[in-house]
């Protein structure tokens, strides 16, 4: 993609050869037209919060959608659908967590009254009769993505003295604890008793 040297925010061109850019020419502008979209498109650079959860680059995002020809534009809606990976928040097992977002986004036609009271970040626009949905894909699937991912609804994490996954002990599984003050005479004690007497020490008759 290139940039406008007079509007460096706007691209000057959309690369056709992108799965997230669609021509919207086959379509037409006299409102009330629709086309269906069904593809499959490659992450590029992972989406979401890396060793947390996130959809890695080189997975596939199922695209399913509705393109519609409004006044003001053409109007995207649909779902969007990925597989993301990450670790568990309170145990660290692997997760593996099925995202499927709703879509609905308004791309401005140039020169329409949205493009002209609107900002691009507010509404997307249209380049040369053609589309990305890069980012709104990206920013409806990390919103979606959970901040704290479980393997399971009711994971108990793991046991904070010995660092194993509380699903994978004994019942009744726990750690003797010390009190702090008395840690020191234990294992000076601990010490002792691993200690041989010297020889010939002891009282003679």
């Amino acid at each position: 993609m290139s940039e406008n040297p007079v509007n460096p925010a706007r691209p000057a061109q959309l690369d056709d050869r992108s799965p997230w850019v669609i021509d919207t020419r086959e379509l037409g502008r006299r409102a009330g037209l629709s086309r269906e979209v069904r593809r499959t498109v490659p992450v590029e650079v992972a989406l979401g919060v890396p060793d947390v959860i996130s959809i890695d680059a080189g997975s596939a995002v199922e695209l399913d959608l509705l393109l519609e020809s409004v006044v003001e534009g053409v109007l995207v809606s649909g779902t969007a659908s990925a597989t993301a990976k990450g670790a568990c928040a309170r145990c660290l097992d692997p997760v593996t967590e099925e995202v499927e977002v709703d879509i609905t986004e308004l791309f401005a036609y140039p020169g329409s009254a949205t493009e002209e009271t609107t900002d691009e970040d507010e509404i997307p626009r249209l380049v040369d009769d053609r589309i990305d949905l890069e980012p709104t894909v990206r920013d409806a699937v990390v919103l979606a993505l959970p901040l704290a991912p479980l393997c399971e609804e009711d994971c108990a994490g793991l046991c904070t003295e010995c660092g194993v996954k509380w699903a994978d002990l004994e019942p009744g599984h726990g750690h003797e604890k010390i009190d702090p003050r008395w840690a020191a005479l234990v294992d000076r004690f601990d010490e002792n008793a691993g200690e041989k007497p010297a020889h010939g020490s002891g009282e003679q008759a």
